[in-house]
């Protein structure tokens, strides 16, 4: 099965799916500008994904530090 998740935070899949989509582009003989913008889509997308991703992982790291304190505590009030 595909991990999406690793996938879509990947730059290399990015880089390659822009220059896929270039290549196709070019071969149905697109012109400059339609080559230029899908390009500049792709990134966008790329960068959007990335950021969410890293956004994610670091809210869930927070709390997870966040509960390990609250955890920690309930273990000291009981003893």
């Amino acid at each position: 099965m595909i991990d999406w998740k690793s996938k879509l935070s990947s730059r290399k899949f990015w880089a390659m799916l822009g220059g896929q989509i270039t290549a196709i582009l070019t071969a149905f003989n697109a012109g400059e500008s339609v080559i230029l913008q899908m390009s500049a889509v792709i990134g966008s997308l790329g960068m959007f994904a990335v950021y969410m991703l890293a956004e994610a992982h670091i809210d869930s790291k927070r709390e997870e530090a966040v509960m390990g304190i609250e955890f920690e505590e309930e273990i000291s009030d009981d003893e």
